[in-house]
């Protein structure tokens, strides 16, 4: 990685609102905007990799005070430029150790940004910034995939999730280093790009434990922002710990 953006440049950045145009959808996005204005009640909300506002822009519509972190000026240019974008108070830098100023109800981590981080401490690291700007009673909010090593057949190690005439995306995992990457290959003028993005894929007792490590605890965990169930069949989670009051 030689950007200082991260992996999420200017190339990234120039077209991540349509590349994910689904995530930006209603059905997607208040739900999730629903939780994190009732966790925040009459405080304020701290978003770890804030991005284009994809979350942060109708939160702060609801009026909830936001703040957000990221390493990546191209992605917060792009917030910007959005109506009341300019009104959001953004810190570039490493959500897992950039420190901001006060104190918060909530602070959350959506759509795998977990993951973005690719090393066991940088998480936990995540997990003790998000807790040390915690109000008493505040809540961590965390919203990512369970790693799906189901999908892997013996002696194989990518995953395809779009196949297109002018696209191929896969994952490949590492499970021996708890890694993977999302590839994707693009056909332009009939010739190949590539990119690929790394991850750290993180199980939910593992998260419970860097929750533990933080002095927060496990409040709720459910399957999606409309509060269904988690079960043994869920293919991702969210899940909210909380920073004890006394």
């Amino acid at each position: 990685m030689h950007d200082e953006d991260g992996y999420f440049g200017e190339n990234v950045a120039a077209s991540y609102d349509e590349s994910s145009a689904d995530m930006f959808s209603p059905d997607m996005v208040d739900p999730a905007v629903d939780v994190l204005a009732e966790l925040a009640g009459d405080g304020r909300a701290l978003e770890f990799g804030i991005g284009t506002g994809r979350i942060a822009l109708p939160l702060a519509g609801r009026e909830v005070p936001v703040h957000g972190i990221d390493m990546s000026r191209a992605m917060v240019s792009r917030l910007r430029a959005k109506p009341g974008g300019d009104t959001i108070g953004v810190t570039i830098g490493d959500f897992a150790t950039t420190r901001v100023p006060g104190s918060f109800a909530v602070a959350y981590l959506v759509f795998n940004t977990i993951n973005n981080l690719t090393t066991q401490d940088a998480q936990v690291d995540c997990f003790r910034n998000a807790a040390d700007h915690l109000r008493p009673g505040g809540c961590f909010v965390v919203e990512v995939t369970v790693p799906e090593l189901r999908r892997l057949p013996p002696g194989q190690s990518a995953v395809p999730f779009h196949i297109s005439p002018t696209q191929w995306a896969f994952d490949t995992y590492d499970v021996v280093n708890q890694a993977m990457s999302s590839n994707y290959v693009t056909i332009v003028d009939g010739r190949a790009e590539h990119w690929s993005i790394p991850f750290r894929y993180v199980w939910p007792a593992e998260l419970d434990l860097m929750a533990r490590l933080a002095g927060l605890r496990l409040r709720d965990r459910w399957e999606t922002w409309t509060r269904a169930p988690f079960t043994s069949e869920s293919r991702r989670h969210v899940s909210v710990w909380e920073k004890p009051a006394d």
